[in-house]
Formats: C-alpha cells, sequence, structure tokens
C-alpha cells in the first residue's frame, strides 16, 4: 500500500524545486492537496538552509546591486517589476518554509493560513512574471540581491522570530509602500502593472494579519506579552530599524497596532 504524503514532504518538494515556473506549479501542487485533505499532518523532514535557486537571476549582496535602471537598457519600470517579481518569488519559500520548520508547534489551522499564503505568493510572482514577458523581458534577465532569504536563515530556528520579522516587519512593509508604487505605475500608463500591485497589496493585508495572529498565539501559549515580546525580537533580529511613513490603516487591518511599531529604533 502506497504511504500517504506528509505535509512535510509536500512542502521539501516545493524548496528544493529551483525552476520559477515548476515552483509556481508545485506551490499550487502542495496548497491543492493540502485543502483536499490529501496530505497527512505530519512534519519528519529536514528543511534545507537554502532553497533551491535558478540559474538565473544572478544573486548579487544589496550593497552590489546597481542602481535601478543604470548600465543596462532595460527601462526602470521594468527593472522595477524584476525586483517586485524577484521578492514575490522568494515569498514562495519563506511560506512553505514556515510550515516545514514550524508547522508541528501550532495547530493544523496554521498550515492551512500559510498554504494560503504559498499558493497567494505563487500567483503573485506569475502575474508579475507576465507583466515582465508582456514588455519583452522575464525573470532572471536581470540581477536580484541576495539579502530577502537572510531574515529566514537568522529566524531558521525560532517560530516567534520569524513571524515576528517575515510577516510583521517585512510584508508589512509592502504594505507601506504598495500603495505609492501602484500610483507611479499609473501615472505611467500602466494599468494592468498597477492593478496586479493593488491585488498583491490587498492579499498582504491577509499575511500580515496571519503573522499576527500566531505570533500573539504564540506569546499567549509562553506567556509573554506580544508587544514587549515583538520589539525585543526585532532588535534582536532585525537589522536597519523601522522606518517611517507607517501605512497605519492597513496595518491596523492586519492586527498589527501602533503599540507592536512606534517607537522601535
Amino acid at each position: 500500500m502506497t504511504q500517504p504524503i506528509t505535509v512535510g514532504a509536500a512542502v521539501l518538494r516545493v524548496l528544493q524545486t529551483a525552476d520559477p515556473t515548476a515552483k509556481v506549479m508545485a506551490a499550487r501542487h502542495a496548497a491543492r492537496e493540502w485543502r483536499l485533505a490529501r496530505l497527512t499532518h505530519n512534519f519528519g523532514e529536514i528543511m534545507p538552509d537554502i532553497p533551491a535557486r535558478p540559474g538565473h537571476p544572478v544573486l548579487m549582496r544589496p550593497r552590489d546591486m546597481p542602481r535601478r535602471g543604470t548600465g543596462t537598457s532595460v527601462p526602470r519600470r521594468v527593472a522595477l517589476i524584476h525586483a517586485l517579481a524577484h521578492i514575490e518569488f522568494v515569498a514562495i519559500d519563506l511560506a512553505f518554509d514556515m510550515i516545514g520548520r514550524f508547522g508541528a508547534e501550532f495547530p493544523r489551522e496554521f498550515t492551512d493560513d500559510w498554504m494560503r499564503v504559498g499558493a497567494e505568493e505563487a500567483m503573485h510572482f506569475a502575474l508579475l512574471d507576465r507583466r515582465l514577458r508582456d514588455q519583452g523581458s522575464h525573470y532572471g534577465a536581470l540581477p536580484a540581491h541576495d539579502g530577502l532569504w537572510d531574515s529566514a536563515k537568522n529566524t531558521a530556528y525560532n517560530a516567534s522570530a520569524r513571524l515576528a520579522i517575515v510577516p510583521m516587519v517585512l510584508e508589512a512593509r509592502g504594505l507601506d509602500v504598495t500603495l505609492e508604487t501602484v500610483e507611479r505605475f499609473k501615472r505611467q500608463g500602466d494599468e494592468l502593472t498597477a492593478k496586479v500591485l493593488h491585488r498583491i497589496y490587498n492579499d498582504e493585508i491577509c499575511h500580515v494579519s496571519f503573522g499576527t495572529k500566531w505570533f500573539e498565539y504564540a506569546c499567549e501559549r509562553d506567556n509573554l506579552a506580544p508587544h514587549d515580546h515583538w520589539k525585543h525580537l526585532v532588535k534582536t533580529h532585525f537589522k536597519g530599524g523601522l522606518k517611517p511613513p507607517f501605512n497605519d490603516s492597513a496595518r491596523r487591518a492586519a492586527g498589527l497596532t501602533q503599540e507592536y511599531y512606534y517607537g522601535v529604533e
């Protein structure tokens, strides 16, 4: 008799898939199989320190990245879409690593939520890659910075720290800046990309809310004060500090109230 596939194995398959199109398909497949109750809620697999990556884009340290639109014939608008696509590509792995690394510590609903996030990040990447192709480019045509996975490495053994940093800092920062980017594309006459980014913005509110929800669950479980513990984790695990402006209304809609992030240097 064939052994049932575990959720850990399905997640690991996503993380070990390098090709962007294949990773999107693996992410969608894992989320669908979980939704249809075809995966067992077991986590015996060891997650990789670094997920599989395609040969392109060339990954560089953030400080070595060329300024967007300089030294290349690629328009700044296309370079920005490529940068956003890279963020969403890495976000696929961040969501599935969250499940595989920490799912055993939480109720099944935790996996429900992050499977949804992983599937949506895959959709976001596919939409942005399509916009690149519509404009004669593709994901991998430009270099990308290699700093996005650093926060995952720095929080690999602490679920609360991962929740505090990835959804509640990094994704929350997306809420602060995306609407301005939407307006920039509209001013350039690129209504389709603006529409894609607005869809991503709405989905990210939900993603940040999942981070806040499960961070507060872990704090209650561990008898910790959420706001104080979050500030401690951010100071410990996040370099660069939190800088305004903040989209307070979107953050509040995600449960990330000002008591968390105001006054954090």
